[in-house]
């Protein structure tokens, strides 16, 4: 199904290794958040608004209350004291919607809570929740998709002259290009289960960031941050709409505070829809412009995403413009306008995926226009630098993703008349695009035990979302260690944990390098310092420089003795060695650094159209990227492989919309909201091309969660231009485009 350059290796680095978590989660044994249960537990189950705009003018909780095995009704007036979160520094404190629950009484989403129902079992919150009666003064809410910037965008960047370049040019291209609403629908719900024992306050929470859940808590709750305790041992994914705190997580932490018992609350797949984020609707004007032989003169990019009433979200829709490709005169703009809907927040590739999708589908149309193979205007206008930070590239191998990606797609077969090529009586559509996604490392620190058992023990309050974290980590200590991975335990998702990065960004595995790393040294070197005055073995009073450790023996240098280090810790009768690692950030320096530091890579992609029909099937995906060393391929082109698929939801069924009379999701259900499934996935050839970062990490390691998300839609809807000659702006790609 898939295929990779990798080479096999006696290392545990770069080997195909299968999740060491795999079989606690195909036998049920791994416990996510609404696993948990607690001696008194309670469940909570919130009141949704049913208008988008608009005030509560009466909220009756007296028969819900009266319901028997009902503990309590919550609402702005008895849950307690709740705070607004501040402005966060760095990535640490943020929350897409700062304001407290039930702070007012007015309505700005469809689906905000305005109470909730608290009892000695689910399904009696869940009725008691339907029988709180709420009258509103309803307005008419704005949830229109027409998006124009509220006020004067911003110039995100800029270079030369732009307007006059393209104005002069002799091939352009003027084109807007729409991305809808999308949802993030994990397997796992948003759940929360808290406990509150009068001072401390534990929160078993689905979140991607474990550390800025439990500053976020602290602080609307208005509780010290050393009394919030936050785990999350495992997470059915989460696509980044479980990277920051929501509403729903303060409410079972107050309900815990005020009733004195635990307070479990999980959200249903409609509530999803509603309060817990989505990748907003971006609309983007593409100007790109280039002279006769191809080359770029002008490139221009005006972005407009919608957000919330009280809080802003932009998109980055144009982060990688300035250096994607050179050219001398670029301009970037962004701007927001307010919808009434709940805030949007990050989903796989955020700025990125839906920006490439309109730049890249863009250099598609320029050529066509210019008459010019679109692989062969992309290789004409690689850049030699970074243009828009002025710097070199740490490593860029973007020209090798499309050219290798060319040569295993069969490229140069493409038949570049539309509808000219066929295949069992389907006509073939061949596409491209390109991709970029940041690379950088946040903060991270780690322990790393030796036990006298033989094991290893590597802990860190990171989380793993589903990507692989815990079996790197075990790669890592073994790599350093040679404890097989069978014998060392990774412990994660916890606070009380060495503080670990956020699962965003395609940045935790780049950041847990250098900190295991470190770690992992310092246990070595108290081994050899403990084998050195450990009486009765070979290494009795010799130097630790003289000694080494490989493979899981201690040795001296000269080859003349060994011993298991199990062996040397129970002689000298200690229970276990322990190192600690710390690594700095380099997200927050990359504007100021000296190079840029990027993942790439390449998409080909056919498709099938079947005008008869009306039936049009993505075919074949030929996916190359560079994204530095690759620690494990058997999880990397899982990961790879997801985003494809997820690409083609993108380009062909993912689109959430509002009903413009009371603001609700339409396709609020996994039965309405159309995703790509197994009978969508076609033959899928993934390579990685390896070469190493050392900008990164000691490994050269850079992260690939998002990077194959990139560019894919581009690409795909590249494809139904060469199949059908409708050229869509607009995702996702729908029949009646295509009979039109």
């Amino acid at each position: 199904m898939a295929t990779t350059t990798v080479p096999e290796t006696k290392s545990p680095i770069g080997r195909d290794t299968p999740r060491i978590d795999g079989r606690l989660k195909v036998t049920g044994a791994a416990q996510y958040t609404s696993d948990f249960h607690f001696p008194g537990q309670l469940y909570a189950v919130p009141v949704e608004a049913t208008i988008a705009s608009g005030r509560i003018a009466e909220l009756d909780t007296s028969a819900a209350e009266a319901m028997p095995n009902v503990r309590a009704v919550l609402h702005r007036k008895n849950i307690g004291k709740l705070y607004r979160a501040a402005k966060p520094k760095g990535f640490d404190g943020i929350t897409d919607e700062r304001r407290p629950p039930f702070a007012d009484d007015v309505i700005r989403y469809y689906g905000q809570y305005v109470a909730v129902a608290i009892a000695d079992t689910f399904e009696t919150a869940k009725a008691a929740a339907d029988a709180v009666r709420v009258r509103y003064a309803k307005e008419v809410p704005n949830v229109s998709p027409e998006l124009t910037v509220d006020g004067e965008p911003d110039v995100d960047s800029e270079r030369g002259d732009p307007e006059r370049a393209f104005a002069g040019a002799a091939v352009k291209i003027d084109a807007t290009y729409v991305t809808p609403v999308e949802t993030h629908n994990p397997i796992e719900l948003h759940a929360t289960t808290a406990l509150w024992d009068g001072e401390r306050l534990t929160v078993y929470e689905s979140t991607q960031a474990v550390s800025n859940a439990r500053t976020v808590v602290a602080q609307m709750l208005g509780v010290p941050r050393e009394n919030v305790r936050i785990i999350s041992r495992f997470l059915g994914s989460g696509f980044g709409g479980k990277l920051w705190p929501w509403s729903h997580t303060l409410i079972a932490a107050a309900a815990a505070r005020e009733l004195g018992k635990p307070i479990k609350l999980v959200l249903s797949r409609k509530m999803m829809f509603q309060a817990v984020g989505h990748r907003p609707r971006t609309v983007q004007r593409v100007r790109v412009a280039a002279d006769r032989d191809g080359k770029l003169v002008s490139l221009q990019h005006d972005v407009v995403n919608h957000t919330s009433m009280l809080d802003d979200y932009s998109e980055g829709c144009g982060e990688s413009t300035p250096s994607h490709y050179s050219c001398p005169n670029v301009r970037v703009t962004s701007g927001l306008t307010r919808r009434h809907v709940g805030a949007p927040t990050s989903m796989r590739g955020p700025g990125r995926v839906p920006g490439l999708y309109a730049t890249e589908s863009a250099m598609n149309e320029l050529a066509v226009a210019a008459g010019i193979d679109p692989l062969a205007l992309r290789l004409a206008n690689e850049p030699a630098t970074d243009e828009g930070k002025k710097r070199p590239f740490s490593s860029r191998h973007l020209v090798e993703c499309f050219t290798v990606g060319a040569e295993r797609f069969g490229w140069a077969k493409r038949d570049p008349k539309v509808g000219a090529m066929r295949r069992d009586g389907l006509t073939l559509g061949w596409g491209m695009a390109g991709a970029s996604w940041i690379a950088a490392r946040f903060p991270a620190a780690a322990t790393v035990e030796l036990n006298d058992d033989g094991s290893a023990r590597v802990a860190c309050g990171t989380q793993d979302i589903g990507t692989g974290t815990y079996t790197i980590l075990a790669q890592l200590v073994a790599e350093k260690t040679g404890v097989a991975l069978e014998k060392i335990e990774v412990v994660l998702g916890d606070t009380t944990l060495p503080e670990g990065p956020i699962s965003g960004g395609s940045m935790a595995t780049g950041s847990l390098v250098p900190a295991v790393f470190q770690a992992a040294e310092q246990a070595v070197a108290s081994l050899l310092e403990t084998a050195t005055k450990t009486q009765g073995t070979p290494f009795a009073g010799k130097k630790s420089a003289d000694l080494a450790f490989e493979g899981g023996r201690v040795r001296t240098k000269d080859g003349s003795a060994a011993m298991p280090f199990a062996e040397l810790l129970r002689q000298a009768e200690v229970r276990r060695v322990v190192g600690s690692g710390r690594a700095d950030g380099t997200f927050d320096q990359m504007d100021t650094a000296k190079v840029t530091t990027h993942s790439y890579g390449a998409h080909f992609v056919e498709v099938t159209w079947q005008p008869s029909t009306a039936r049009l099937r993505v075919s074949r995906v030929v996916t190359v990227i560079d994204a530095g060393r690759i620690l494990n391929p058997l999880a990397g082109r899982n990961q790879i492989e997801g985003s494809v698929v997820m690409g083609i939801g993108m380009a062909l069924f993912e689109e959430t919309a509002y009903d413009p009379r009371n603001g609700a999701p339409i396709n609020s259900s996994l039965a309405d909201y159309v995703m790509a499934v197994n009978a969508d996935v076609p033959s899928l050839d993934v390579t990685f091309l390896d070469y190493p970062d050392m900008e990164i990490n000691a490994l050269g390691a850079r992260g690939i969660g998002e990077i194959g998300l990139a560019g894919v839609a581009a690409a795909i809807t590249d494809a139904v231009h060469h199949a059908t000659g409708v050229r869509v702006r607009e995702l996702p790609v729908k029949i009646e485009h295509l009979l039109a």
